[in-house]
């Protein structure tokens, strides 16, 4: 079992999913992206460490370009971390991702950080121009150049997918450096990868007990030590939702989880989800939705068992409202951290 940190820090991701207005249609993306702006302020004013937008090119996602929400969100908030979740770097030019978080660090006063991932949606290739059966050495050979480009210093680069730099200065640079992590789903590739280039570790647990991701947290740290590199942290999102009791949550949630993982699954050859489904991931999996005292003792349970040094919830769960959301994220920042604190304190 791994060892609690001795600080543990607690954020929010959304993946910007569209929500729906009182009649249950869908709001239009643009507004959609203005209530992500006041949910991120709302996380700042409730003392939240960070949140994360992600990247998606899609009819059910609002953002495409994080960046530009995470600007809004720094022009209105203090001491939030504000950072992508994930930034699809296989279908992105590694300079210009660079260049935009720097700008946002400068913008936010140093608060820019950048999750890299290969991304679990594939519209952006297609939509780029980019092959699709170039997936793997995309994300290899661009993370390979961004691992240079953060050093901050002149580029001499090349590979496979792009035109190669020579002496390469690129601006603007950051004033303090650039905090990088690379989103790992379960592969054990990509978590020695992750140590290979000397990043952070966030790790997407969607589903199934929390504990099985304790070997890659342990593999990390290995290979960490077998690379000779700084030790990096770790983190894990997961997808929750929080309401003033057990029942209000799992009614606002229920019905948006089998929607979406409907919609999902048959996209890509999973069996419709099940009440009991729901029930298992809610109790012993990676869903964390409850009343504050039950979802701070299963994200207590899970930063023990991985000794993670940051929790996200994924907070954006099915279809509820902005206003739900809300909610949620004021319960989460006022109830369930200070819980959480106090459990590992204990």
């Amino acid at each position: 079992m791994a060892t609690t940190p001795r600080s543990v820090q607690f954020g929010l991701d959304t993946f910007g999913g569209v929500t729906k207005d009182a009649q249950q249609r869908p709001l239009h993306h643009a507004q959609v992206i203005r209530n992500i702006v006041e949910e991120g302020v709302l996380a700042d004013e409730v003392g939240l460490d960070f949140i994360g937008i992600g990247e998606h090119h899609r009819r059910d996602f609002a953002v495409s370009s994080p960046e530009m929400v995470l600007a809004a969100i720094a022009a209105r908030t203090q001491h939030i971390q504000l950072g992508s979740a994930v930034t699809v770097l296989s279908s992105d030019d590694p300079v210009r991702v660079f260049e935009r978080f720097s700008t946002l660090d400068a913008v936010s006063g140093g608060r820019a950080e950048v999750v890299v991932g290969r991304g679990s949606f594939t519209e952006s290739f297609p939509l780029f121009g980019l092959e699709l059966s170039r997936y793997e050495e995309l994300f290899e050979d661009r993370l390979g150049l961004f691992a240079e480009v953060v050093k901050e210093r002149p580029v001499t680069w090349s590979g496979t997918t792009r035109s190669p730099l020579t002496a390469q200065e690129i601006f603007p640079p950051t004033e303090h450096g650039l905090t990088v992590w690379v989103g790992v789903g379960g592969s054990p590739e990509s978590v020695v990868r992750a140590a290979r280039h000397n990043f952070g570790l966030f790790l997407a647990i969607i589903g199934g007990a929390p504990d099985r991701f304790a070997a890659y947290v342990d593999l990390f740290e290995r290979a960490q030590d077998e690379f000779e590199v700084e030790r990096r942290p770790v983190a894990v999102h997961s997808p929750g939702f929080v309401g003033a009791t057990d029942g209000e949550a799992y009614e606002a949630v229920f019905d948006g989880w089998v929607e979406l993982r409907t919609r999902i699954g048959a996209e890509r050859g999973w069996p419709p989800p099940t009440a009991g489904d729901f029930d298992r991931e809610v109790h012993d999996g990676s869903l964390y939705v409850g009343s504050p005292e039950a979802v701070a003792r299963r994200i207590a349970a899970t930063v023990r068992v991985l000794g993670v040094d940051r929790f996200d919830l994924k907070y954006d769960s099915g279809s509820s409202s902005h206003e739900a959301l809300m909610d949620s994220i004021e319960l989460y920042g006022r109830k369930v951290v200070p819980m959480v604190r106090d459990m590992l304190a204990g």
